[in-house]
């Protein structure tokens, strides 16, 4: 495993990639849309906000435990609400550069979001979609819960313990391990220190990637 403490190398068959905050930085855009909905529910903003990053929206909201509302409604609101405000989302410096260079067998996207949701972020932060996104319709539970990651690495045919998980949030890191992946974290885009033992990168401009001849993928942090 690696080492939060050692600046090593190691070979991967595959990277598994987060989206929000990882791959983009979304985070006002998310929250201004979450505030509204909050507000709209009478809830402390300040405090929910807290809640929202790295978990799907219908987990959001369910664990409010607010009583007569329309769950598929109140996500459906938030997600086009999120669709809609991407005016100031954009790419973690180096990221676009760095899935450029990616095999596209080799990498897959693993978010809480929605595929809408996800391919308009990503399009609007200039990240191209890998050919493979595990989304928040995939999975019966989302994150913390390992599944996306598993489905992820089953889907590219490569065994969960050799791949490469890059996480930014709490849920999302507490997946990767829970898989069986290494984690490295990703810090530009984090609002407040995420206390973990795993190496941490503060964006991909401190990373060095290099194609190794067999197609695995080794990173130098």
């Amino acid at each position: 495993m690696l080492q939060r403490s050692m600046a090593q190398s190691r070979s991967y068959a595959a990277f598994l990639f987060d989206m929000d905050g990882t791959l983009i930085t979304s985070v006002a855009a998310a929250e201004r849309v979450w505030s509204r909905w909050a507000e709209r529910h009478g809830l402390d903003v300040a405090a929910f906000l807290t809640t929202i990053h790295g978990v799907r929206a219908v987990d959001t909201i369910r664990r409010q435990n607010l009583t007569g509302i329309d769950l598929e409604a109140e996500v459906a609101w938030v997600e086009q609400g999120e669709i809609e405000d991407v005016a100031d989302v954009a790419p973690i410096p180096g990221a676009v550069d760095f899935v450029k260079r990616l095999p596209p067998d080799r990498w897959a996207v693993v978010t809480s979001a929605t595929v809408p949701l996800a391919r308009a972020r990503l399009t609007a932060a200039g990240v191209t979609p890998p050919a493979l996104m595990i989304t928040a319709e995939d999975v019966e539970r989302g994150k913390p819960d390992p599944a996306g990651y598993l489905k992820a690495a089953e889907a590219l045919a490569f065994d969960i313990a050799d791949c490469l998980v890059f996480e930014d949030a709490e849920a999302g890191v507490r997946a990767g391990e829970t898989a069986g992946a290494d984690v490295v974290v990703i810090t530009a885009a984090q609002t407040h220190p995420l206390e973990t033992t795993h190496p941490e990168l503060a964006d991909y401009g401190d990373a060095r990637l290099a194609i190794l001849p067999d197609g695995r993928l080794s990173l130098t942090i």
